[in-house]
């Protein structure tokens, strides 16, 4: 684990991630709030490529809570076999979909504590939807941001509530909306798990990591 970085570093650092990419956008497919919602559950330990493979056919058809609550547990489950998981993550997905009926009026509610009452959604679940649909600088912290903020010393922690802390902490205002996809690509891209691609990482220069590869 690095140590902390300075704020001018991290500020640096994020500015590098704005000129290569200003506009970052998470890679799961979605139309809406719930199928957003939806996608990013059906998610955990599992690929977003294998994920939009799957749901592809059922957004095309189902892209609200009642829709998917007429399509049923069957139905779903046979689109999204391929997902790990997918029996339990179906049978959340329409207790989800009757509980956004029910109590939401069908509509996906845009705070933390009523995202994370809902089945199969967790706080990183919910921290992914605040982010990309109602742009609020909430910090989903994943295996890649977690291996990011630990390795740069952009937001060091050991947890991944430690690490989500310290990127609303340090990580300047201005680039907090954009802070998690921007550290998701680079874990996924160039900051790779085993062999990091550090030869062609923009920002080399201020990462203390010490293990760089060519």
């Amino acid at each position: 684990m690095a140590k902390q970085l300075d704020y001018t570093t991290i500020r640096e650092i994020f500015r590098r991630f704005q000129a290569a990419e200003p506009e970052p956008k998470g890679e799961l497919e979605h139309v809406n709030a719930y199928t957003l919602l939806v996608a990013v559950a059906l998610s955990a330990q599992a690929t977003d490529v294998g994920v939009n493979r799957a749901t592809r056919a059922l957004f095309a058809k189902v892209d609200t809570p009642q829709k998917m609550l007429d399509l049923g547990e069957e139905g779903l489950t046979e689109h999204v076999k391929t997902i790990g998981l997918f029996r339990q993550k179906a049978k959340n997905v329409i207790k989800m979909s009757r509980i956004l009926v029910d109590v939401y009026g069908g509509e996906v509610p845009s705070s933390r504590a009523a995202l994370q009452s809902l089945p199969g959604v967790g706080r990183k679940t919910a921290n992914v939807v605040l982010n990309m649909w109602f742009h609020l600088p909430a910090q989903a912290v994943d295996t890649h941001i977690f291996r990011v903020g630990n390795r740069t010393g952009i937001a060091p922690g050991k947890d991944v509530d430690v690490v989500e802390r310290a990127i609303e902490d340090n990580v300047p205002a201005e680039f907090q909306g954009h802070a998690h996809h921007w550290l998701i690509l680079h874990g996924r891209y160039i900051c790779t798990a085993r062999k990091p691609r550090c030869g062609v990482c923009p920002i080399r220069d201020l990462c203390p990591y010490e293990d760089k590869t060519e």
